[in-house]
């Protein structure tokens, strides 16, 4: 009876640590893919939304925030995983110079059997688990840039880039 019992315990004791495993790699590995996810989307998306009619006028880098925010959703949405939720915050949007914070939640479900526990009669519990990922993006160029149109444009006294900016 004592070797029985010894045998039934290590049996449970190894499947709850596969679960366990489990349950972790598909948390981390769903974290580091959100991540490049988020970084690979916000990249192209200000690549996308940078204003060319102001910087060739200007000699500015300008994003449109009307724009990225588009640019992103877009490309996002063609590429994330259909069995999560997400959740998409942005806090922080300059144009100029060109900024963007992200933060974007995704809501995993985890399923486990237990039956006669399932709502609405189903053999299914669900857990969910929380994956929080943020990123902050600034536009890095390698241009030359004048420092006359850069004062004039902090100063507001550049006519051409402000009528630019009222369209």
């Amino acid at each position: 009876m004592n070797k029985g019992m010894l045998t039934i315990g290590i049996i449970l004791l190894s499947i709850i640590a596969l679960l366990l495993i489990n349950v972790l790699t598909n948390f981390s590995t769903g974290s580091e893919l959100d991540y490049y996810l988020v970084k690979e989307t916000a990249d192209a998306a200000m690549e996308d939304s940078i204003d060319l009619l102001y910087l060739r006028t200007c000699g500015i880098y300008r994003i449109d925030k009307e724009k990225f925010v588009e640019n992103f959703v877009y490309r996002f949405v063609n590429n994330v995983d259909a069995t999560r939720d997400y959740d998409i915050k942005f806090y922080d949007i300059n144009e100029v110079p060109p900024k963007v914070s992200i933060k974007v939640d995704s809501l995993t479900v985890l399923a486990f059997n237990a039956k006669g526990r399932g709502e609405n009669g189903s053999d299914y519990d669900t857990q969910a688990a929380d994956i929080s990922t943020s990123y902050d993006l600034i536009l890095e160029t390698t241009y030359k840039s004048d420092t006359a149109v850069e004062e004039a444009y902090l100063e507001g006294t550049l006519d051409t880039c402000r009528s630019l900016l009222k369209n």
